[in-house]
């Protein structure tokens, strides 16, 4: 009955709560007053976050300068975005509307506009899907994912290099007979690449977070395994300017909670120099983590971190962790806003104010919606801004691509069909 209450809510953004309830007589005939209530309960505090999203966005200090999908008639996702050096852009992701398999990788090249130029898919019969994408020193594309298609295992981490049409120009695959994949790559001063990732075919544990070295042509040179015996990952990894590497994201061998954001450094052969947990008795994780130009490092992610489909909400609120260049804690912020309960942060920048621009999504009440916010060098909330209430959707990353401009890219769907396409939205701050 609860699944019920979700769906039909996705559907009433602009009803009253009288209405709802009215309908409700007819839903819940066959059902418990308690079930009633929740409903009830959900739709005050839905129709309540749309009134303070309203209050919100007509403060916040942004506008949109474009807003655009790609996709077919299926599923088609954007997880990563970047700016070209001609000034377009190209988006990484995967597509079941186009290609040869289930889902395919997809990467699709655009004007300043954000008007498509070309799109290329990739992959074979089974799922192969891009979670990111760099463009390399000779103008070219390099691309991160996962693949069922080829390897020998369940799934593979999957590298491509592309020419700047898109083109492909080899791949490579990594992994053994269970689940690996890949979540970024960075190409080496060298010319080779800096693969992360997960592996359950090699390492400590049931999960544990796997770097991959690579040279120019994506030969493996070395790799390495951090975790214990319990499921760790990582989301975000970056080169330090001492030639290193760090990466966060969870861990559930180590720290007091169930799952506790981990940061981990290396020197730049991929030997750890140190790793820190954060997190309380519940679940915490690192999404994304950027060098500072201070020193040290901040984090964005999610505190509270798993939404609770039972009573569609939880206390989840995004997060953000500075800490210096020895993974010490320099203040910790959590960013509640809206009336949805669940917030994640997906993607953060440092602005040239020394500010943050973060990305993410919020849900809970049976709907979910993408959000940006600015926050200053302290953490402090400055605005807020969401975006197309009534759909299914969320934003993963952020880009800074002009003065004051901000590429943001995810997923969109309609309430209607179901069906996800691929974002990308440019906003500006304008004071």
């Amino acid at each position: 009955m609860m699944a019920l209450v979700a769906l039909c809510a996705f559907a009433v953004a602009e009803e009253t709560a009288e209405d709802w309830v009215k309908k409700g007589d007819e839903l819940f005939a066959e059902g418990s007053l308690e079930e009633a209530d929740q409903a009830w309960d959900n739709i005050q505090r839905y129709n309540e976050s749309i009134k303070q999203d309203l209050e919100e966005n007509a403060s916040a200090q942004v506008e949109e300068m474009w807003n655009r999908t790609y996709g077919g008639q299926g599923n088609d996702v954007s997880s990563s975005a970047i700016e070209t050096k001609d000034s377009g852009y190209v988006i990484a992701g995967w597509t079941d509307s186009y290609g040869a398999g289930k889902l395919d990788a997809w990467l699709i090249k655009t004007d300043a506009a954000g008007n498509e130029i070309w799109n290329e898919t990739y992959g074979g019969l089974r799922d192969d899907v891009s979670y990111f994408v760099q463009e390399t020193m000779d103008d070219k594309y390099i691309l991160i994912g996962r693949t069922k298609s080829y390897g020998v295992g369940d799934y593979d981490v999957w590298l491509i290099k592309t020419d700047s049409e898109g083109n492909e120009e080899w791949n490579r695959t990594f992994g053994g007979p269970n689940y690996d994949s890949g979540s970024s790559v960075l190409q080496t001063k060298d010319g080779g690449y800096i693969i992360t990732g997960v592996t359950e075919s090699y390492g400590a544990g049931d999960l544990d977070v796997w770097l991959i070295k690579t040279d120019s042509e994506g030969n493996e040179e070395w790799n390495r395994t951090f975790g214990g015996p319990l499921n760790d990952s990582a989301n975000s990894a970056l080169k330090t300017k001492d030639g290193g590497y760090i990466f966060t994201g969870y861990t559930q061998s180590y720290g007091i909670g169930d799952r506790d954001l981990w940061l981990v450094k290396t020197d730049s052969n991929g030997n750890e120099l140190w790793n820190k947990t954060f997190g309380g008795f519940n679940d915490d994780m690192g999404s994304s983590i950027r060098e500072l130009n201070t020193g040290g490092y901040i984090i964005a992610g999610g505190v509270n971190a798993v939404y609770n489909a039972e009573v569609h909400r939880s206390a989840g609120d995004a997060w953000l962790i500075n800490v210096d260049r020895n993974g010490t804690m320099r203040w910790n912020k959590t960013l509640s806003f809206g009336n949805s309960g669940y917030n994640i942060a997906t993607s953060i920048q440092e602005t040239k104010d020394d500010g943050y621009i973060l990305t993410g999504y919020s849900f809970g009440l049976g709907f979910q919606r993408a959000w940006a916010l600015k926050a200053d060098q302290e953490g402090n909330l400055r605005w807020t801004k969401t975006f197309d209430r009534r759909g299914n959707k969320d934003l993963r990353s952020i880009k800074i691509v002009g003065n004051d401009e901000y590429l943001l890219a995810g997923s969109f769907g309609t309430y209607e069909t179901g069906d996800l396409d691929a974002w990308m939205i440019k906003i500006k701050e304008t004071q």
